[in-house]
């Protein structure tokens, strides 16, 4: 046999070898359980990025308006404590009156005896409406939205007024200082008083009393000793930025004013028959006695 043969016979037994290990040698099976399990964990992982960061974007909203408020504007605390009528309050002069309607006083509670701003809003337009002059006269007490609401209590009626009805007090930045007591019976206007700055003495102090304010402390001189009983009262004045309280004595009881803007604010209840006004103290930040009105030459101490 010569080289050649050899050579074929060799190619041909290899040819023979690999046509019998062809359905021998395999190979290694992918490990298909192991890479659905990574397959599924990393599924996982990212539908949990996915969904915190979903979770996320909807919380930015919510907190943006808690505290943006909502309207673009600081979110403000509702949460107001209650008011005491025997606290001092100062405030730049309570809210801005609403083009159809007054402003509120400084503090609810010189809201009293159940009367709510409402009615008492209502009170002033009527008492405007049927008390004051025609637009533009010098009666012209001008319109509710000009006003601020300072005080509304129950009023008691005497020999003089007869039927219980409601006092709502308000005031006016233009002119300073002026103010109006309105009187109403059953929703209809009374009467009505007012008054300003210039009622008051020349020399006054840091602490004036309003001089014409009677009607809201006193009943008809007729009924002298022999007043209503319970009887609510008030007392006004205005004050200057230097006093920092002002007290009210009325029949044996002391009451501490509330500091609306430029007027101080008192009220009460008396429960027997007195012969003295209210007596009016006001104190400066230090609690020095800045004014009395015992050593007032300009106040009447006596009730006529």
């Amino acid at each position: 046999m010569n080289e050649w043969d050899s050579r074929g016979d060799l190619e041909e037994w290899m040819r023979e070898l690999l046509a019998q290990d062809a359905y021998t040698v395999r190979p290694s099976p992918a490990p298909y359980p192991a890479i659905r399990r990574r397959g599924l964990a990393e599924r996982r992982r990212r539908v949990a990025v996915t969904g915190a960061a979903l979770i996320a974007l909807a919380a930015v909203p919510v907190g943006a308006y808690a505290v943006n408020g909502g309207d673009g504007g600081r979110a403000a605390d509702t949460a107001a404590p209650k008011p005491s009528a025997s606290v001092p309050h100062r405030s730049a002069g309570g809210a801005p009156s609403s083009p159809s309607g007054p402003g509120r006083p400084a503090t609810p509670g010189q809201l009293l005896d159940g009367i709510t701003f409402e009615q008492a809003a209502a009170g002033l337009k009527e008492c405007l409406r049927a008390e004051g002059g025609s637009a533009g006269s010098t009666a012209d007490l001008g319109r509710a939205q000009d006003y601020r609401i300072i005080l509304a209590a129950r009023s008691t009626g005497d020999s003089n007024a007869s039927g219980d009805g409601i006092h709502v007090v308000a005031v006016k930045e233009r002119p300073a200082d002026f103010r109006v007591i309105c009187s109403l019976v059953d929703g209809v206007a009374s009467g009505i008083s007012t008054g300003g700055s210039d009622a008051g003495p020349p020399n006054a102090g840091p602490v004036v009393p309003d001089f014409n304010g009677g009607k809201l402390y006193q009943q008809s001189f007729i009924d002298k000793g022999h007043w209503k009983l319970p009887f609510r009262w008030g007392v006004i004045g205005t004050v200057e930025p230097s006093v920092a309280k002002v007290t009210v004595s009325y029949g044996g009881d002391d009451t501490t004013a509330t500091l609306d803007g430029r007027w101080f604010v008192a009220a009460g209840v008396l429960n027997r028959q007195v012969t003295l006004a209210p007596r009016v103290k006001g104190y400066d930040a230090a609690g020095k006695l800045v004014y009395d009105s015992d050593t007032d030459s300009s106040y009447e101490r006596s009730l006529p």
